[in-house]
């Protein structure tokens, strides 16, 4: 597994995939080939499908320009290392090609070059939950403690740095109000949900809090605004509001709250190697589902839990998403996806509360559980994994037509 630097990144929504992973891969290649005249991108599989209402074509014409970049659409093709892909071609003066390569957006913002994909250098000695469980029962460490042993010396400050973004991510989202940029004109609901929070009281109250800060993290990604993938930006309100509210409940120090996001990270990278949190690849259940299992863990750790019961809460996270499928409406991070931020963090406070009330014993393990969720992705239908074509996105848009 890579370093949990790679599944928390500071970026721009709407789409870790389909904008901050072609960003990131038209960096790369104009940088690789400075002399280059014009460019000719081609989009494949769900990067295709959906890429204009993620603006997946926008933001590869703002990295190179200001040459001119043929933008070629293929979402009926489909590259066998994932569903996001692209090809970036080179030309010259001439009109003549000089150099390609393909790139495949993986998820939260990462890319792996055609060719490299087995390249990825690993980080921590343990691969499942189950061993890292060992690991801990042998040595009497926590979640947090086995993240900063294998992670370099910087990584708490790594950590300090997303956490204030993420804050920053909700302050934000509270304060802006409007209309959120797309067809769908749909109006940010964050502030107005805060507000009606303050006429409620004991649970609901709570809930209400955490709706209005998921939201408000959500509409800032759809936004286009600044975020932190967590795991991806379509799921990036979940965590946020579920430490957010947690921090100001019970007035946890920030300390705890980085070390919660340690724990967070592990259990997210854990999703992403022995499965996917790409929504391209196995639906939402590997987008919303692994952030309300990053969020249940956390929880439950932030009030006090064994890592057995952290483990039984990601589990819990994890298994009430299972099938979740990735439809966005007109190919927009708005709906359901925004809703689904809120419905998640509250019930990644379940889990953990949950969790706290057993002792940490359960018959479906973490493990287990990520495998159904990526046989339950293979299994999905193509139009049930991000690209439009099918559930939500189909049903309303023959009914809009």
């Amino acid at each position: 597994m890579k370093s949990i630097r790679e599944l928390f990144v500071v970026g721009r929504g709407p789409s870790s995939s389909h904008t901050m992973g072609p960003e990131k891969a038209a960096s790369f290649f104009r940088r690789k080939y400075p002399d280059s005249t014009s460019f000719q991108v081609t989009l494949y599989g769900s990067l295709a499908a959906t890429g204009k209402g993620h603006l997946t074509d926008h933001i590869i014409r703002e990295t190179l320009k200001p040459l001119p970049v043929d933008i070629v659409w293929e979402p009926e093709t489909f590259l066998p290392f994932h569903p996001n892909a692209l090809k970036i071609e080179a030309f010259n003066t001439v009109s003549k090609l000089t150099c390609s390569q393909v790139f495949y957006s993986t998820g939260g913002g990462a890319i792996t070059l055609e060719g490299e994909e087995s390249s990825a250098e690993s980080v921590y000695p343990d691969k499942s939950m189950e061993e890292i469980l060992a690991h801990l029962e042998k040595t009497g460490k926590s979640f947090w403690e086995y993240v900063y042993d294998n992670e370099d010396d910087e990584i708490e400050s790594y950590l300090a740095t997303i956490w204030e973004t993420m804050s920053d991510s909700v302050d934000a989202g509270l304060e802006n109000e409007g209309v959120i940029p797309g067809e769908l004109h749909l109006a940010r609901k964050a502030s107005s949900f805060l507000a009606k929070s303050q006429n409620s009281l004991g649970p609901i109250k709570h809930s209400n809090r955490i709706f209005s800060y998921a939201l408000a993290v959500a509409e800032e990604n759809a936004s286009g605004k600044t975020i932190v993938t967590a795991p991806t930006c379509g799921s990036a309100g979940v965590l946020p509001s579920v430490l957010y509210h947690l921090k100001q409940t019970y007035q946890i120090k920030q300390t705890r709250i980085i070390k919660a996001l340690a724990t967070a990270g592990l259990i997210g990278n854990l999703v992403k190697y022995n499965a996917s949190i790409s929504g391209a690849e196995v639906g939402c259940q590997g987008e919303i589902g692994t952030a309300c299992s990053m969020a249940s863990g956390a929880a439950a750790q932030l009030l006090g839990g064994s890592p057995a019961q952290i483990e039984y809460a990601a589990e819990m996270g994890m298994e009430h998403h299972l099938g979740l499928t990735c439809d966005p409406v007109a190919g927009l991070v708005q709906i359901p996806c925004i809703e689904r931020n809120a419905m998640a963090a509250t019930r990644a406070v379940d889990c953990a509360t949950y969790a706290l009330l057993s002792d940490g014993k359960h018959r479906i393990s973490f493990d287990e559980v990520v495998e159904t969720m990526r046989q339950t992705g293979k299994d999905l239908m193509s139009s049930y994994r991000e690209t439009s074509s099918g559930g939500l996105a189909a049903i309303h848009g023959s009914r809009k037509d």
